[in-house]
C-alpha cells in the first residue's frame, strides 16, 4: 500500500477567536482524486487556505502532513516550492507581468531550472488550446481584464504547467457557464492523468463533478468533516442536497 501524499490530523483552526475548522481528518495518495462538498460557510475554502500557508488562520490543534514532512506552521512561499497549488474562487489580477512570464517564473522557482523559451511556449500553447485560450491572452497582464471564465482557465493552465504533486481547486466552477465547465474539465482530466498528482476539489455544487474521476467524497458542515463515501456520495447530494448532514447533526436548518 503506497503512502499517504498528505495527512490531515486531528485539525481544528480559528479565526479571529472563533473555532471554523474542528477536529478534520483527511488522508490522500498519490493520484487520488478527492472532493470536499458543503454548503456555503462549511469552511470548506478555509481547509483550502490553511492547506497553502494563509497566516490569516491560526491552527488550535493538529497537524498537516506532507509527504512524510510536517508543514502545518509552512509558509505558502515555501509550500509552492515543495509542489502545492492553490486555485483561487477570486484569482487576483497581477499589473505589470504578463501570464506566461508569471507561470514562467512559477516555474523557475519550483524547480530551480532556467527553462527554455521555445519549449516552454510550445508547452503552453499547447495547454492553451486544450483550455481554448486565446493564445495572445499569455501577453496580457496576469488576469488583468480577463473574464470571470478567462480567469478560471488561467489557474488551470497555471496548474497544468506547474505540474503539482497536490492541487487544491477552491469553487473552480462557480460562475462558469455549461460550455465552460467542460472546457475546465477537460483541463482537469489532463491533469488526472499525471498519476503522481493527487487533486482536492472544493465545491458546493455537482457540475464540475460530471465530467471527472472521483475516488473520494467528503461532506463538511459547520466545519466538520461529517461523511466520506465516494463518487455515489456525490449524486446523492445532486439528488437530496445538504439537509440529511445537518440533520444526523442534530441541527435545524434554518
Amino acid at each position: 500500500m503506497s503512502k499517504d501524499l498528505l495527512q490531515i490530523n486531528d485539525l481544528s483552526v480559528s479565526i479571529d477567536n472563533g473555532l471554523i475548522l474542528q477536529h478534520v481528518d483527511l488522508n490522500m495518495k498519490k493520484g487520488e482524486t478527492h472532493v470536499l462538498m458543503g454548503p456555503n460557510g462549511a469552511g470548506k475554502s478555509t481547509l483550502g487556505n490553511i492547506l497553502m500557508g494563509n497566516p490569516q488562520y491560526r491552527v488550535e490543534q493538529g497537524s498537516v502532513v506532507f509527504e512524510g514532512r510536517d508543514i502545518t506552521e509552512e509558509s505558502t512561499d515555501k509550500l509552492a516550492r515543495m509542489g502545492m497549488f492553490l486555485s483561487f474562487q477570486n484569482p487576483l489580477e497581477v499589473p505589470g507581468i504578463s501570464l506566461q512570464s508569471f507561470i514562467r517564473n512559477a516555474i523557475h522557482q519550483q524547480t530551480g531550472e532556467k527553462l527554455k523559451l521555445l519549449s516552454f511556449q510550445r508547452s503552453m500553447n499547447k495547454a492553451m488550446e486544450l483550455l481554448q485560450m486565446d493564445p495572445s491572452y499569455a501577453e496580457r497582464d496576469l488576469n488583468v481584464g480577463f473574464s470571470g471564465g478567462e480567469k478560471k482557465k488561467s489557474e488551470i493552465l497555471q496548474m497544468l504547467m506547474l505540474k503539482p504533486k497536490l492541487a487544491i481547486l477552491d469553487e473552480t466552477d462557480s460562475g462558469l457557464d455549461v460550455d465552460a465547465v467542460r472546457t475546465v474539465s477537460k483541463g482537469i482530466e489532463e491533469y488526472q492523468k499525471q498519476k503522481d498528482g493527487a487533486l482536492l476539489i472544493i465545491t458546493h455544487s455537482t457540475k464540475i463533478l460530471e465530467y471527472l474521476h472521483v475516488d473520494y467524497t467528503h461532506v463538511m458542515i459547520k466545519g466538520k468533516l461529517v461523511k466520506i463515501g465516494g463518487p455515489e456520495l456525490v449524486e446523492e447530494i445532486n439528488k437530496h442536497g445538504f439537509d440529511q448532514f445537518y440533520r444526523q447533526m442534530g441541527d435545524e436548518i434554518a
